[in-house]
């Protein structure tokens, strides 16, 4: 495992620009760094440029919306449907206010599953901080919402259910059950990208180029497919926060 990990030059670049830099700030704060120019871990830096190339790309995209589209207005307008139908499906029409936090999680995520494909760069969504990251965001997310559609105590019955001889035995269950979601999220994600990066890695140190092809096209399919699966699943946590208890 360690002879197949290499730095990736745009790391090692960003470290050289700003690792230095970065060690002296946090000097200040008493916190000591043994090697600047490998203090930016390389997951973060990937995930930078993921949030870069996707805000660049959206807001050129934006300026140029025309009545008769173009193919990029096309692919950006299938992407909105596409999210847009989805929370329909799953929260109802009122749920439409939750599109840019869902729009903005899945493309996130699908951009990063992708960009390891790309020689010399990796998939941040192949450590398991990005991936919690992302999970931990959803679970607040969906908490807050809940608490905002049905108040603090009216949200904390769904916990309790409405009989109170069951409270006692329904709070535990569920409060497993919510603290398990962020781990089962990240789990899977990581889980999937990790094992399928390391894979085209081993099959591109025995045999490079064309050997590996297949393999990198088989995980534009399974970056896809986790990419929907993590988006539904917040679709359904944010469904069942957000509705209100039936009597």
């Amino acid at each position: 495992m360690e002879g197949l990990e290499h730095s990736l030059p745009l790391v090692e670049f960003i470290n050289h620009l700003f690792g230095p830099l970065l060690a002296s700030l946090l000097k200040l704060f008493g916190v000591q760094v043994k090697d600047p120019h490998h203090l930016i871990p390389d997951y973060l830096v990937m995930s930078l440029l993921v949030v870069l190339t996707l805000s660049i790309v959206l807001a050129i995209a934006g300026r140029k919306v025309q009545l008769i589209p173009g193919r990029g207005q096309v692919v950006l307008e299938s992407l909105i449907d596409f999210f847009e139908n989805l929370i329909l499906d799953t929260i109802g029409e009122e749920g439409l206010k939750y599109l840019p936090v869902v729009a903005t999680v899945g493309l996130f995520i699908l951009t990063s599953n992708l960009l390891g494909l790309i020689p010399g760069l990796m998939s941040p969504t192949s450590k398991l901080n990005v991936t919690l990251g992302c999970a931990l965001v959803v679970w607040l997310y969906y908490h807050w919402q809940g608490i905002k559609a049905n108040g603090f105590f009216g949200y904390l019955k769904k916990f309790t259910g409405v009989n109170p001889f069951l409270a006692p035995l329904l709070l535990p269950i569920e409060i497993i059950s919510h603290f398990s979601r962020p781990v089962s999220l990240s789990m899977r994600l990581f889980g999937n990208i990790f094992s399928e990066e390391l894979l085209i890695l081993i099959i591109a140190s025995i045999i490079p180029y064309f050997l590996p092809l297949p393999f990198m096209a088989i995980s534009i399919f399974t970056a896809v497919i986790q990419s929907y699966v993590f988006v539904l699943l917040s679709c359904i946590y944010i469904a069942g926060a957000v509705a209100e208890e039936e009597h």
